[in-house]
């Protein structure tokens, strides 16, 4: 174990209703990311300041899941970006030996790390959520400065994540998208449902105009109710199982 476990990892929801089918769950979001979507409200957990006093440690997040054991049944572990952790085997291990099941969500950037978490039998989440935040091609827009060779090996491990978490069964992932209309357009659905299993549960969100990291984002009308439903009603037509939730 190459971390102390009483540096501070990031922000614990305590209790949670929706984060993870089906089980009453905490949620980890742990600091640091390797995108800078600029739709992205929680700037300080995405930068990675350390010194936020509402941050908890190792210990800590164990001693909670400890003593609620017989209230929550799941352990959601976000971010930022999860796999950027050097303690999410630990985390799960941990988490799991108190009898809890773990859900993993990821931005797909690194799908190396996500091969290794897969591959240990200690550490195989029981379901990861995978965000897409657009088609590959377009996946520049969220990193600033970024070259088009830069660009390309992004939208290479995007696709490659998909890949991998699509071997998995069905009922052990779901892909995730917000609605955000300079990201998210028919073509983009197009593009994106070519990659994605026909079975698989394909998740999208309102994109929703507040705090955003780029601050001209905050200026940008998000979609009607009506433009989001023809969305995702072509986004059904491709995966069966793809919903607005």
């Amino acid at each position: 174990m190459n971390f102390s476990k009483t540096n501070p990892l990031g922000v614990l929801v305590k209790t949670s209703l929706v984060d993870f089918p089906s089980h009453v769950s905490a949620v980890l979001f742990l600091h640091g990311c390797n995108l800078r979507c600029p739709y992205c409200y929680n700037k300080d957990l995405v930068c990675g300041k350390p010194n936020n006093p509402d941050y908890i440690s190792f210990s800590q997040i164990i001693e909670h899941l400890e003593k609620r054991r017989n209230v929550l049944t799941g352990f959601v572990i976000s971010g930022g970006e999860a796999l950027l952790c050097s303690c999410l085997p630990d985390l799960i291990k941990a988490a799991r030996n108190l009898g809890y099941k773990i859900k993993l969500d990821t931005n797909g950037t690194l799908p190396e790390k996500l091969i290794d978490i897969l591959n240990n039998s200690q550490t195989i989440p029981d379901f990861i959520a995978l965000d897409i935040k657009t088609s590959p091609e377009k996946y520049g827009m969220l990193l600033p400065n970024i070259t088009e060779a830069g660009a390309k090996i992004i939208a290479q491990k995007i696709t490659k994540s998909i890949k991998i978490i699509s071997q998995l069964p069905s009922q052990m992932y779901e892909f995730r998208t917000v609605l955000v209309p300079p990201l998210i357009d028919k073509n983009d659905i197009e593009k994106i449902a070519l990659l994605l299993p026909k079975n698989a549960s394909w998740q999208f969100a309102p994109f929703k105009n507040e705090n955003c990291i780029d601050e001209n984002y905050n200026s940008i009308l998000p979609y009607t109710d009506a433009q989001m439903t023809e969305l995702v009603n072509l986004a059904k037509t491709k995966i069966p199982n793809a919903n607005l939730r």
